[in-house]
């Protein structure tokens, strides 16, 4: 995302998202750990504190809590926009990230995946049921604190949070449906990951300002700003799942194609006229090869894949600013959600 201005200087900007991000977790942590604890049974809530990262396997307190809190700081954000206060907009943001919780527990699941941060993830340790249930008590966490949140918009806010999450849960199922089909319309590629990826972006930017009663018209303008903004990551993240370098993405090239991933740039190479040969190789039940998995890559490109993701992208950030600027933002606002926004989006690919 763009987001440079004569004033504004690279190593300005680099300032203002380390700030926005340490004052969103100083803000946040507070909060969250007493959801947590508050709202969760003993066993789970163990679970949950691995998962965070607050604590090792044994209960015993880490100091090893990761992640960037782009959603719960989009929240805050979203509060400030509305002419509240980054306080007002706490409960959205704790809300936010129980539900982003939720789904990463889940994922590493469904995905198989051992690993997370350094360390096994919650299900190698805890088990799949005890993993299943502190998401699925995380979730419900998230709909109770903002029921109980002081805003005016509090019972609008959790419709949105629910709302959210069923269009993320449908994305993942869509997801992972496509994956027993060799018929994937880019219609569908596009809709799945606007649910799977854009829905809780969107409600990450719309949901603190929904929160504390704020016109319906910027609450909407917001929510289109993250659902561009999270199309345009998703975009990104498939093209790293093809061409990222491992330093930079933590997988080996072509991650995405030796599992046979139906990406955005492979589904629009797919639908591609002359793609005979991609589709033969990719759909085929066959393990792909070191050489098929670079032929598969290659072929991507050649029909139009990469292209198409890239220029796509670049329409999606297009369209984010273009909300943003309808909102009329203050100044201080909006270049921060710019900044966020950017950091989402901005990976070399």
């Amino acid at each position: 995302m763009t987001t440079t201005t004569p004033a504004m200087t690279t190593t300005t900007q680099a300032d203002l998202l380390s700030s926005v991000l340490a004052t969103s977790r100083a803000a946040l942590e507070p909060a969250l750990r007493d959801a947590v604890r508050t709202r969760l049974s003993p066993e789970l809530g163990q679970i949950a504190q691995y998962h965070i990262g607050w604590a090792d396997a044994d209960g015993r307190p880490t100091s090893t809590w990761g992640g960037k809190l782009v959603r719960p700081t989009l929240a805050l954000l979203s509060a400030r926009a509305a002419n509240g206060t980054a306080t007002d907009g706490i409960p959205a943001a704790v809300a936010i990230e129980l539900v982003h919780n939720f789904s990463l527990l889940h994922d590493d699941i469904m995905d198989g995946d051992t690993s997370r941060r350094g360390r096994a993830t919650a299900w190698k340790v805890f088990g799949v049921p005890g993993a299943i249930l502190a998401g699925d008590a995380l979730v419900a966490a998230a709909g109770s604190v903002l029921l109980d949140a002081d805003g005016k918009g509090a019972a609008s806010a959790a419709t949105s949070l629910m709302t959210a999450t069923q269009r993320m849960i449908s994305g993942q199922g869509a997801d992972v449906g496509f994956e027993r089909r060799g018929d994937v319309t880019l219609a569908e590629c596009v809709r799945m990951a606007g649910d799977k990826t854009g829905a809780l972006l969107a409600c990450a930017c719309s949901l603190g300002a929904d929160l504390v009663g704020a016109d319906p018209g910027l609450v909407k303008r917001l929510a289109a700003f993250g659902e561009h903004v999270g199309l345009a990551f998703q975009l990104v993240d498939d093209l790293l799942g093809i061409w990222g370098e491992e330093r930079q993405t933590g997988k080996q090239v072509g991650a995405d194609l030796r599992v046979r991933k139906k990406s955005l740039p492979v589904v629009a190479a797919l639908c591609a006229d002359g793609s005979e040969e991609l589709a033969a190789l990719y759909l085929s039940p066959e393990p792909l090869s070191e050489p098929d998995v670079r032929h598969v890559a290659d072929l991507v490109e050649r029909f139009g894949g990469r292209d198409w993701a890239r220029d796509e992208a670049a329409r999606q950030v297009a369209s984010a600013e273009e909300c943003l600027a309808a909102a009329g933002l203050p100044d201080g606002v909006r270049h921060e959600f710019q900044e966020v926004a950017g950091f989402i989006v901005g990976r070399r690919f």
